[in-house]
C-alpha cells in the first residue's frame, strides 16, 4: 500500500476526488496528519466512516525508526533513522539565533562523489520517497518535542537528482494545512545539475537555492567535485544568472574552506572576480574533518581573513558557525560508522 505521507495536498485531492470523495476531505486528512499528528484512521473523527475505511484499505501511515542519535555540546543533534528496507539515513537538528533548522537527506547514498564528503563513500542505492523525507521532519520534531522553523535539503544525496519527490516534499512542508514552513525558510542545495537548476527556476518558487561551488577554477573544482566535468563553472554560473533573472531571487554559493587548498587571499580575490555582478552571496563553511580523507578545515583566523577579504571586495558573505564538531556531524559520517 502507498504511504499517505507520499501525497502532496494537490495529489491527495486529485486521488480522493477520483475515488468519489470531496475536495475538502483532503483538507481534513492533512489536518489530522500534520496539525494533530494522528496516524490512526479510526481516530479521524470528523471524516465519514466510508472514507476512513477507504483510507485503511488503500494507505499506510508507517513511520521511520530512530536507530541512534548523537548530541553535540552546542546542542546540535544528529539522528540516524532506519527505513522500512533497513537502510539508514541521517538527519541533523541545528539551533540558530533565528530558530531551529533541520537538515534533511534526499537519497540513500550519493553518486556525486565529492572528494571531501563522507556521503559519497556509500554510492546511491535509491531515491528517498516523499514520505521518507516528510517523516524525517515529523520524527525529529517528535524526538525534540518542538517544531523546526527552517528546513534545508543539504543532507546525504543530491536533491535535484530526486527532483519531483523533493518538489512534492517542499509543497507539503510549506502547505498551510501541514507544517506551514515559509518558502523563504526552505533551502535546496545542489552540487550544480544545470538542467535541474533551470527547471527549478521555471517553477517560480520562493524557495532558496544554494549551489556548492568550493573552487574558482575548473581544474580544482573538478578535483573536488567530479560533476564539474559535466557542468563546468561557466555553465554553472550561466544557470545561476538565469535563475536570478527568472525568479528575481539571489542565489547562495556555498564555499567550503579547506586548509591549503582553496583558502588563500588569491582564492578570495578570484572568487570575488568570478561572482561580481551576480545577484548572490557566499556562505563560507568550516570543514568538519572526515577520517577517510586528508582534507583539513581552515583555522579560524584564515576563515575570518577570507571572509573580510570578500566583504572588502564588495561580495556579500556569511561565515557559517561550525556545528557539531564534537560528533559525527559531517554528511555521511554517522551512517558510515554504523555500517562498518
Amino acid at each position: 500500500m502507498k504511504n499517505l505521507y507520499d501525497y502532496s495536498y494537490e495529489k491527495l485531492q486529485f486521488h480522493l476526488v477520483n475515488a468519489g470523495f470531496k475536495l475538502y476531505n483532503a483538507t481534513q486528512v492533512f489536518q489530522w496528519l500534520y496539525k494533530k499528528r494522528i496516524t490512526d484512521f479510526d481516530q479521524m473523527s470528523n471524516i465519514s466512516k466510508h472514507l476512513r475505511t477507504y483510507l485503511k484499505n488503500h494507505f499506510t501511515t508507517s513511520q521511520i525508526g530512530c536507530f541512534t542519535q548523537q548530541e553535540a555540546e552546542d546542542e546540535t543533534v544528529k539522528f540516524l533513522f532506519s527505513l522500512d528496507d533497513k537502510h539508514l539515513i541521517e538527519t541533523v537538528w541545528m539551533h540558530h539565533y533565528y530558530g531551529d533548522s533541520l537538515c534533511v537527506t534526499s537519497q540513500v547514498g550519493c553518486n556525486i562523489g565529492c572528494s571531501f564528503c563522507a556521503s559519497g563513500l556509500k554510492k546511491k542505492t535509491r531515491n528517498l520517497r516523499v514520505s521518507e523525507m516528510v517523516l524525517q521532519v515529523l520524527k525529529a520534531e517528535a524526538l525534540q518535542n518542538q517544531r523546526v522553523s527552517h528546513v534545508v535539503l543539504m543532507g546525504t544525496g543530491e536533491p535535484f537528482d530526486n527532483f519531483e519527490n523533493v518538489m512534492d516534499f517542499i509543497d507539503i512542508i510549506n502547505h498551510p494545512h501541514a507544517f506551514e514552513i515559509g518558502k523563504r525558510h526552505i533551502t535546496v542545495s545542489t552540487a550544480g545539475i544545470v538542467p535541474k537548476i533551470d527547471a527549478f527556476a521555471k517553477r517560480q518558487s520562493q524557495v532558496n537555492l544554494a549551489i556548492s561551488l568550493h573552487a574558482t577554477n575548473d581544474a580544482l573544482r573538478s578535483k573536488l567535485m567530479p560533476i564539474n566535468k559535466v557542468y563546468p563553472i561557466k555553465k554553472l554560473l550561466d544557470s545561476a544568472k538565469r535563475y536570478t533573472e527568472t525568479t528575481h531571487r539571489r542565489v547562495t554559493f556555498e564555499y567550503l574552506l579547506l586548509k591549503g587548498v582553496n583558502d588563500s587571499m588569491k582564492d578570495a580575490d578570484d572568487l570575488s572576480d568570478l561572482l561580481r555582478g551576480l545577484n548572490c552571496y557566499v556562505n563560507l563553511i568550516p570543514y568538519n574533518s572526515v577520517a577517510e580523507f586528508n582534507y583539513q578545515g581552515s583555522d579560524l583566523a584564515t576563515q575570518e581573513r577570507f571572509y573580510k577579504r570578500l566583504l572588502k571586495r564588495g561580495i556579500t558573505a556569511t561565515l557559517r558557525q561550525e556545528k557539531g564538531a564534537d560528533i559525527d556531524a559531517a554528511c555521511g559520517q554517522l551512517r558510515i560508522k554504523e555500517d562498518e
